[in-house]
C-alpha cells in the first residue's frame, strides 16, 4: 500500500502507547463480567422503549406539545450520540472498568431523580444525564466483553448480551405500559435504580482487572467539541423548522460535519477514524445502510405508540401489548441471519431485510383512525423480520471487513451510526410535527392533523429505505482483509 499523503492519517498507523493489559481474569469473573454486561444491556434499551409508553401519560401531567413530547425522547438520544465516541476513547486511554462504573452510577442516580421532577424543563435535563450515563455504558460494555473473552468464547458472549438488549427492548413495551397505568409512569424510571445498584456492588466486588489499550494517548478535545456543536445544531435545527432559524441550524450542523471529518482525517489521534470510511468501500457503504435503517425505522415506535393511545383510545398496558410483536420477532430472527450471514452473503441478506422494513413502512402509510389491530400487528411482524434480516448480517459486515485490531474502531463507528440515524429519525417525526401540528398539545381537534403527519413521516421513511437496499447492495462481497484493515482489492 503506497504511502498517504501526510494530512491524511494512514490506517496502518497506530500509536504505539496503545497496547491491550495482560488483565488475569479466570472463568468466575468472565462469568461475573458477563452478568454485569446483561444487566446494563438489559436496563438502557427497557428504559428508551417503556418511555415512549410513557409519552401520552407525560404529555397529560406536563400539558406538553408534539414537540416536547419529542424531546423526552430526543434529548436522551442526542446527549448518548455526543459522548458515546469522546466516552469510548476516554475509556481506552483511562480505563473501560472505570468509566463503565461511572456510567452506571450517573445512569441509576438519574433515573433516580426522574421519579421527582416537578417540570417539562427538569424532565427533559434529566434526560440529557441518563444520555450521558447511557453512552458511557455502550460505549465500554461490549469493549470490555471482547477484552475479557477470547476469540473461541467471545462470540456466544456478545450473542448473550445482545439477546440481554433484546429482551430490554421486547418487554420495554408491555411492562413499560403495565407499570404506567397501574404504577404510575414514575415507577419506570425507578426500576433502574435496585439494578443499577447491584450492577455497582459487583463491579467493586468482583471485578479486579482494568483495560485501557491506548493509556497515555492524548485526548482529540477539539473534535469532541466540533462533532457535539454541529450534532445539535442539526437536531435543534429540525425542532425549530419552518422559521429561518431552523434551515440556518441545520445547515450550520451539516457544515459542522464536514468541518469535524477534515479535522479528524488531520491528526494523529482522532476521536473518530475517519480514515476507514474513505479507504474500504463494504466498510462505509454497511455503515451507510446502517444509518439509513436506523434513520427509517427508529421513530416508528415512538409515533405508533401516540397513535394507539391518542387516536385509537388504548390504554399504555394495551398499547405495549400491541407494540411488543416488532421487537419478539426481531429477537427470533436476528440469530437466524447471523448464521445464514455466515454462509451466505452478509449484504444480500441485509438487503432482503431492508426490503422487508421498506414494505412495513409502505404499508404504514395507509394507518387511520379506524385501521384494524390485525393489520397493524401484520405490519409490525414483517418489520420485525425485516429488522432482525438486516441487523445482525450488516453488522457482520462491519466488523468482518476490517482487521482485528480495528475492532474497536469498527464498533464505535457502527454505534455512532445507530445513534446518528435514531436522532436523525426522531429529528424528522419532530420537523413534521412543527410544520404539521405546531406547538399545541394533542388533543381530539388535532387528531386529523396528527395523521397527516404520520403519513408524511412514513412516507419519507419508505423512501430512506428504498434508497437503503441500493446502498446495501453496492457495498460490494466481502474479501480478505490485510494488516491495515483494508480488503485486499480496495488497496491504493
Amino acid at each position: 500500500m503506497k504511502k498517504e499523503t501526510n494530512n491524511v492519517r494512514s490506517l496502518s498507523e497506530v500509536p504505539e502507547i496503545c497496547h491491550t493489559p495482560d488483565v488475569p481474569v479466570v472463568g468466575t469473573e468472565k462469568r461475573i463480567v458477563l452478568l454485569i454486561a446483561i444487566l446494563a444491556g438489559f436496563i438502557t434499551p427497557f428504559d428508551g422503549s417503556a418511555v415512549n409508553i410513557a409519552l401520552p401519560v407525560l404529555g397529560a401531567e406536563f400539558h406538553m406539545d408534539a414537540i416536547a413530547l419529542s424531546w423526552v425522547a430526543t434529548a436522551y438520544l442526542l446527549s448518548s450520540a455526543l459522548f458515546l465516541v469522546p466516552f469510548g476513547k476516554i475509556a481506552d486511554i483511562y480505563g473501560r472498568k472505570k468509566i463503565f462504573l461511572y456510567g452506571i452510577a450517573v445512569f441509576s442516580l438519574s433515573s433516580l431523580i426522574m421519579t421527582m421532577v416537578s417540570s417539562t424543563e427538569m424532565l427533559i435535563g434529566v434526560r440529557v444525564f441518563q444520555g450521558i450515563g447511557s453512552a458511557m455504558i455502550f460505549g465500554t460494555g461490549v469493549a470490555i466483553i471482547t477484552s475479557v473473552f477470547p476469540p473461541g468464547e467471545r462470540g456466544k458472549a456478545i450473542g448473550i448480551y445482545v439477546t440481554a438488549v433484546y429482551i430490554g427492548l421486547s418487554i420495554g413495551p408491555l411492562l413499560g405500559g403495565a407499570m404506567t397505568q397501574y404504577l404510575g409512569w414514575r415507577s419506570i424510571f425507578f426500576v433502574n435504580v435496585p439494578i443499577g445498584i447491584i450492577t455497582i456492588l459487583l463491579i467493586l466486588w468482583k471485578i479486579k482487572g482494568e483495560w485501557a489499550e491506548c493509556k497515555g494517548e492524548k485526548f482529540d478535545l477539539i473534535g469532541s467539541v466540533i462533532y457535539g456543536a454541529a450534532i445539535v445544531a442539526l437536531m435543534y435545527g429540525f425542532s425549530a423548522l419552518p422559521d429561518f432559524q431552523g434551515a440556518a441550524l441545520i445547515a450550520a450542523g451539516i457544515l459542522g460535519i464536514i468541518i469535524f471529518a477534515l479535522y479528524e482525517m488531520r491528526i494523529p489521534s482522532p476521536v473518530l477514524d475517519i480514515s476507514l470510511l474513505t479507504k474500504n468501500r463494504i466498510f462505509a457503504f454497511s455503515n451507510l445502510s446502517a444509518l439509513i435503517n436506523y434513520s427509517a425505522t427508529f421513530a416508528v415506535t415512538f409515533l405508533l405508540s401516540l397513535d394507539l393511545q391518542y387516536t385509537k383510545g388504548f390504554t399504555p398496558a394495551h398499547a405495549g401489548t400491541i407494540l411488543i410483536v416488532q421487537p419478539v420477532v426481531m429477537a427470533m430472527v436476528s440469530p437466524i441471519a447471523g448464521r445464514l450471514s455466515d454462509r451466505i452473503e452478509p449484504r444480500i441478506v441485509a438487503s432482503v431485510g431492508m426490503t422487508f422494513t421498506a414494505i412495513g413502512l409502505f404499508l404504514l402509510i395507509f394507518l387511520t383512525d379506524v385501521t384494524p389491530i390485525w393489520y397493524l400487528i401484520v405490519i409490525l411482524i414483517v418489520l420485525g423480520i425485516g429488522f432482525g434480516l438486516f441487523s445482525s448480517p450488516n453488522t457482520n459486515a462491519i466488523m468482518s471487513s476490517v482487521d482485528k485490531r480495528y475492532y474497536g474502531v469498527a464498533s464505535g463507528m457502527n454505534g455512532t451510526m445507530r445513534l446518528l440515524g435514531q436522532m436523525l429519525s426522531m429529528g424528522i417525526a419532530m420537523m413534521i410535527f412543527a410544520i404539521v401540528i405546531g406547538p399545541v398539545e394533542i388533543t381530539p381537534e388535532y387528531y386529523s392533523q396528527f395523521i397527516l403527519s404520520l403519513h408524511y413521516a412514513f412516507i419519507l421513511f419508505t423512501a430512506f429505505c428504498i434508497i437503503g437496499i441500493f446502498t446495501s447492495l453496492v457495498r460490494g462481497k466481502r474479501k480478505p482483509v490485510t494488516h491495515a484493515g483494508i480488503p485486499e482489492k480496495s488497496k491504493r
